[in-house]
């Protein structure tokens, strides 16, 4: 049977207490951002598990006392010290770990599938099929940074997809070299897309500037693996994938601040972008001002 293709990308945040009835969560064959806050104890602890081979990477954005946090792997219990605000666990679902929190955990996990680390893996020049040493509280600033950058976005409506997609091949390449029992075997294969390929997928970018294009849709009309082509984009271009077509639809974006009257909302909608929130502050973020401001100084 012919496996099905993995689901979008998924963000969301869950509140927790005595009253929730949560007693497992099984993650689908998809990446994901999961916000969790314990607003009192919890009443069981909650068994994860996945319906792919993946990891489950924590951030604990408080500390968290012992008595507060309890975690088992393989029905065994893990001992656990007093954790930094920003200490990180790094988890093999197939473990089945079952956590059980009191109240003020805040945590976010990240659920990385096996199949993208194992074609990063193969990228950097690393065996697939890599064990991964059990991490507990351990500080780790990468996680910790990609936890505060992904914060703001939580809850306040879901980040692009492509977006996600490279958040996921970034988070898998440093749990590959960071908690992975391999080293390198060769060289990393580096170089660029091919002629036809740049033609291909600035034609694809283009066509979908309004939509929310996948990078495995990209890297199949390329004909590359996702992690191959993500890393061959950004040697040909300079900047990821995501980076690219934001910056594209800001070109859109300045077109039409300077050449019509429209709103700002519409402009947004004509550029692709989810909503005038986001496409100020994209705006703001790549060419230095408001999106009003840079439309009186431009305006023609």
């Amino acid at each position: 049977m012919e496996a099905s293709a993995a689901l979008e990308p998924w963000t969301n945040a869950l509140y927790l207490d005595r009253g929730s009835a949560m007693t497992a969560h099984r993650y689908a064959d998809r990446f994901s951002v999961v916000r969790v806050e314990t607003a009192g104890a919890l009443a069981a602890p909650v068994r994860k598990s996945s319906t792919v081979p993946a990891l489950l990477a924590t951030v604990f954005l408080r500390p968290i006392a012992t008595d507060s946090y309890r975690l088992w792997i393989d029905d065994a219990v893990v001992a656990m010290a007093a954790t930094p605000a920003l200490g990180a666990n790094v988890i093999d679902l197939e473990g089945e770990p079952a956590m059980w929190g009191g109240a003020g955990v805040d945590c976010i996990h990240f659920h990385v599938r096996r199949s993208a680390i194992d074609d990063t893996a193969a990228q950097l020049g690393y065996q697939r099929g890599t064990g991964f040493r059990l991490a507990v509280g351990r500080p780790d600033l990468v996680l910790a940074q990609i936890a505060r950058t992904v914060l703001p976005h939580l809850g306040a409506g879901r980040p692009p997809a492509l977006a996600l997609d490279q958040l996921e091949l970034i988070i898998a390449s440093h749990l590959l070299q960071r908690y992975g029992d391999a080293r390198p075997t060769r060289a990393a294969k580096r170089g660029g897309l091919a002629p036809w390929q740049r033609r291909r997928v600035v034609e694809l970018l283009d066509t979908n500037i309004a939509g929310d294009v996948r990078l495995a849709d990209l890297a199949r009309a390329c004909q590359l693996s996702v992690s191959h082509f993500a890393r061959s984009f950004k040697a040909s271009f300079g900047v990821t994938c995501h980076r690219w077509l934001t910056e594209h639809r800001i070109e859109r974006a300045k077109q039409l601040l300077a050449t019509t009257d429209v709103s700002l909302a519409d402009v947004a909608t004509r550029s692709g972008f989810a909503d005038q929130a986001a496409f100020t502050r994209a705006f703001h973020r790549v060419a230095g001002v408001p999106p009003g401001q840079w439309r009186r100084a431009h305006d023609r």
